[in-house]
């Protein structure tokens, strides 16, 4: 075999190893996002567009992390929790 071939091989290994593990993020991200949705519908008391909003900023600023899976879940329920003061804020100052 030559080299440029064991190279080609080894390259296509490492691309579905990426790919394997990006799905695998991509996997546990949606599972979390789900249930933190779920979870809001339950315990808050705002339009779930808003909810909703918030936890698509928290993914997107996930993503810019070395490791979103660890940081999405916290920043987006610190994301609803403010989503939550702003909107009984709001009802307070109307």
């Amino acid at each position: 075999m030559k080299t440029n071939e064991r190279i080609e091989m080894a390259g296509t290994a490492f691309s579905k190893a990426c790919r394997a593990c990006y799905d695998k993020m991509t996997a546990q991200i949606r599972n979390v996002r789900e249930a933190i949705l779920a979870e809001a519908r339950k315990t808050v008391a705002v339009h779930e567009r808003l909810v909703r909003l918030a936890v698509n900023e928290a993914e997107a600023l996930a993503w810019q992390t070395m490791y979103p899976q660890l940081v999405f879940p916290t920043l987006a329920v610190e994301k609803i929790q403010r989503v939550a003061y702003w909107s009984r804020r709001q009802g307070r100052i109307s």
